[in-house]
């Protein structure tokens, strides 16, 4: 297998407030690394890699760790389980899919009514998530109630697989990016670097970019990279037009998103820097989504930013699929970055 921590990092359960298994993985991957690291009271992972000292401005490297998913709402007579989403996540990709309830891990199965007993008329209507039922193999209420209560996290349950070039997983979003801020670090190991840099393996995410803010107020950084997934738009069923990005086509780098527009001088030296060393990328065309950099613009007096991602075919879905060689990009280019520095002459 070419990329066994990814491997190990996607298949832990981690939706949103529900981080605690990834962090402590992240944790134990780190240790001997780096100068000083913390959890803080949100369950941000932070740790610092010191500089040599002749400069005192910090950069900030930055990933979530949470996962979009489900949470239980009703215990049902029948013994099955009621559900909402946590995060974006379209009912149309939950149906027939096997889930893990709990922090016991106990499997389920999404089902749904056969297509033998559907009305023609409802055979192409999307059903409403209210109406789906996670099945674990209990006949009553009484029998669910024993091993589940409301809120009760729900993961998909997902086995990570290499195919040729390309990886499926669920978690992808924004797993990659994790794992992007640990190789980064082995790479620093025996680098000397001018300035402190600062690791931010952030919680909440899906839910409305809850961790990253607290984590920049503890940190202060001077410019921030975030490193995310984002949505790969080359799908058969799409016409070319709506493809916000392309497996294969290298690393993606984001000028403007859902509430914000990048920092130009950031942008353009991700840009430069991708060209000088040869590394193949791609524009994100479409602005839709956003990610952590919209609130570091928001915190403090404004944390400048860019967004590096790796782009990601049926996103937020139990089963995403990633280019390797695209994610290898983005953790050449992220190494890079840092080395060079530049991304704080601003």
């Amino acid at each position: 297998m070419k990329l066994e921590r990814l491997s190990r990092l996607c298949e832990l359960p981690g939706i949103s407030g529900f981080e605690e298994k990834v962090a402590s993985f992240i944790e134990s991957q780190i240790e001997g690394k780096v100068d000083k690291s913390w959890k803080d009271s949100v369950g941000n992972l932070i740790a610092l890699k010191k500089g040599n000292g002749k400069s005192q401005k910090r950069l900030m490297l930055l990933a979530h760790t949470d996962e979009v998913g489900l949470m239980t709402k009703k215990v049902n007579e029948d013994g099955t389980l009621s559900f909402t989403n946590i995060g974006g996540v379209d009912p149309r990709v939950l149906m027939g899919k096997k889930v893990l309830v709990g922090d016991d891990l106990i499997p389920g199965v999404i089902g749904f009514e056969a297509i033998h007993t559907q009305e023609r008329a409802t055979l192409l209507t999307t059903p409403k998530m209210d109406k789906l039922r996670i099945y674990l193999g209990y006949s009553k209420r009484e029998e669910a109630q024993n091993n589940h209560r409301l809120g009760d996290p729900v993961f998909f349950s997902t086995k990570y697989e290499e195919v040729g070039d390309f990886a499926i997983a669920k978690a992808f979003d924004d797993r990659t990016g994790c794992e992007v801020l640990l190789r980064v670090l082995d790479d620093l190991q025996s680098f000397s670097l001018d300035y402190d840099v600062y690791f931010a393996w952030v919680v909440q995410e899906e839910v409305g970019l809850r961790g990253s803010g607290i984590a920049a107020t503890q940190i202060k950084p001077d410019a921030a990279l975030v490193f995310e997934n984002t949505t790969a738009g080359d799908n058969p069923e799409l016409p070319e037009y709506r493809w916000a990005t392309s497996l294969g086509k290298g690393p993606v780098l984001t000028f403007a998103h859902n509430g914000l527009v990048l920092d130009k001088k950031i942008f353009e030296t991700i840009v430069d820097t991708a060209r000088t060393n040869s590394i193949e990328f791609q524009y994100k065309s479409r602005i839709a989504g956003g990610t952590d950099a919209a609130r570091l613009a928001r915190t403090m007096s404004g944390i400048p930013a860019g967004v590096i991602s790796t782009p990601s075919r049926y996103i937020h879905s139990p089963v995403s699929i990633i280019n390797t060689n695209d994610f290898l990009g983005v953790a050449k280019l992220a190494s890079l970055l840092v080395k060079e520095g530049k991304v704080l002459s601003r």
